[in-house]
């Protein structure tokens, strides 16, 4: 499997293309909000000759979701998000444009995500692992053959997320990341939903807020 991330948006939100040997490929978290960073992943896409199968959201913080209905509209995919986030989805119309963002359009997911059930492209299987805490229905996803982990806003290199948005809670969160990621291998890579990537075992050792 292969992991191509491409930096949206003015929060410089991380959207994750994932693909393997038969084309086929999941998009998590599109940020593109311009029409730029609309065409810069279709033209990936297009470039690669790949199939989009999924669209994914890790959760549904505004910076995480700007791009939803320019999938739809063009791949004609599923989405799916965890449940849990669904108010958290619905209420980014009401506050898009005093963000500054008054064309953001919203897409409804047609389905949810369970932890513990797999997602599923081409030859590759993601584990879905629920970590709430930076938001009430995050979720991670973990490539256990590529000890690979696409972890929105959970940890981040040095630090964690943010958790005094709505839904947010402190010790809900490090419960989270202990539960679900530090429990994995130290060579996992971390793929954030901001920053650089990270390992698990770098965040065990020197992260100030898993000590």
């Amino acid at each position: 499997m292969t992991v191509t991330g491409f930096t949206f948006n003015a929060f410089s939100e991380n959207t994750y293309l994932l693909y393997d040997a038969t084309g086929q490929c999941v998009i998590i978290d599109p940020g593109c909000y311009e029409r730029t960073e609309q065409e810069a992943l279709r033209w990936f896409i297009t470039e690669q000759g790949l199939q989009v199968k999924l669209l994914l959201n890790t959760h549904c913080h505004i910076d995480h979701v700007f791009g939803n209905q320019f999938v739809l509209d063009t791949y004609q995919v599923p989405f799916l998000i965890h449940e849990a986030d669904l108010a958290t989805l619905r209420a980014v119309p009401a506050y898009a444009p005093s963000y500054g963002f008054p064309h953001y359009t919203p897409a409804e997911p047609t389905g949810f995500l369970t932890p513990g059930e797999p997602v599923r492209f081409g030859e590759t299987e993601l584990d879905v692992r629920f970590a709430p805490g930076h938001a009430p229905g995050h979720v991670i996803f973990y490539h256990a053959p590529t000890s690979t982990v696409i972890g929105g806003d959970v940890l981040f290199q040095g630090s964690i997320g943010r958790t005094d948005l709505p839904g947010g809670d402190y010790a809900t969160l490090i419960d989270s990341i202990k539960r679900e990621l530090l429990t994995l291998p130290d060579d996992t890579t971390v793929y954030p939903g901001h920053g650089p990537a990270t390992t698990v075992g770098q965040e065990r050792r020197s992260n100030p807020f898993l000590r």
